[in-house]
């Protein structure tokens, strides 16, 4: 019961999804706007539910026309796993919905023009959600897939473009579509979210950056960088990935240098400083061997 407070009490309505409640009443679709809001809710909670399995503090929960946004206390250092099962708990919630929309669909409690717009109403939000756009659930399994293959830096920025293109299209389909207030509605609220985590991607590196300096260990594979003993510590940081703590290497047989020890030097305002000059510590073993062109 605790739980369930706790994850009521963090849920927010953003200011566009009122907008789209707004409409849906002021044109006599009262129905259709209440199903709207418990299907989004009921989506959130999906998502919400993981992050308290696995102990993840949730700052807020905000509900969006087409979905919503868990905001949690995460630098990007978190397991993949764990924030694709996250991202993938909202939308299977749709499942169980429309499955159950089907069982009663019919009965006195639900009429068959119930279930008929209540499915409508789960498949559009739910096929909405998993485009490949930022902050929709299918925009952060892209992401969550970069990050899985590149470097976090390269990844986030990769994620982003790939947003805003998807984006474009999606802007682009909708000039020989009829008008839908409510599309344009949700499409510019997608517009101004890209381009502020445009804006905040270095914000969003300098906290991943933080967070591993500041954590006393890295539970996660090693991977060993093989990298020039002039890369100074600022390029050297954009070669750190998520889900992986990291030993340098340098070349020919120039030493190891650890990921904490960039981390320290890059907080000490070393930028510039090669990372050969960095070298205190005997090599280490048991390495993933990864070269770096």
């Amino acid at each position: 019961m605790n739980n369930m407070w706790s994850l009521i009490s963090v849920i927010r309505l953003n200011p566009f999804f009122w907008v789209i409640i707004a409409i849906g009443i002021i044109t006599g679709y009262f129905r259709e706007a209440l199903m709207l809001f418990a299907i989004v809710f009921i989506h959130e909670l999906g998502h919400a539910s993981v992050a308290v399995h696995y102990g993840w503090k949730i700052r807020k929960i905000e509900l969006l026309p087409f979905g919503g946004v868990a905001e949690i206390e995460d630098s990007g250092n978190k397991p993949i796993k764990q924030e694709v099962l996250l991202v993938l708990a909202g939308p299977l919630q749709h499942v169980w919905m429309i499955g159950a929309s089907y069982l009663f669909a019919g009965t006195a409690i639900w009429s068959q023009s119930n279930h008929e717009l209540f499915l409508w109403h789960n498949l559009v939000i739910l096929c909405f959600n998993l485009l490949p756009v930022l902050p929709l659930d299918g925009g952060r399994l892209v992401q969550l897939w970069f990050m899985e293959r590149l470097a976090y830096k390269k990844a986030h920025k990769s994620s982003i473009f790939s947003s805003v293109i998807a984006l474009c299209l999606i802007c682009i389909a909708t000039l020989f579509l009829p008008f839908h207030l409510n599309l344009y509605v949700v499409l510019f609220f997608l517009v101004i979210n890209n381009y502020l985590e445009w804006k905040q991607r270095h914000y969003r590196f300098m906290r991943f950056l933080t967070e591993r300096e500041a954590l006393p260990t890295i539970h996660s594979p090693e991977t060993e960088l093989t990298v020039s003993p002039s890369l100074i510590v600022r390029d050297a940081v954009n070669l750190l990935r998520r889900g992986h703590s990291h030993l340098f290497t340098m070349q020919p047989g120039h030493g190891q240098v650890t990921e904490k020890d960039v981390l320290q030097a890059l907080f000490n305002r070393k930028l510039t400083e090669p990372i050969k000059d960095l070298i205190d510590k005997p090599p280490r073993v048991n390495s993933i061997r990864t070269k770096v062109q």
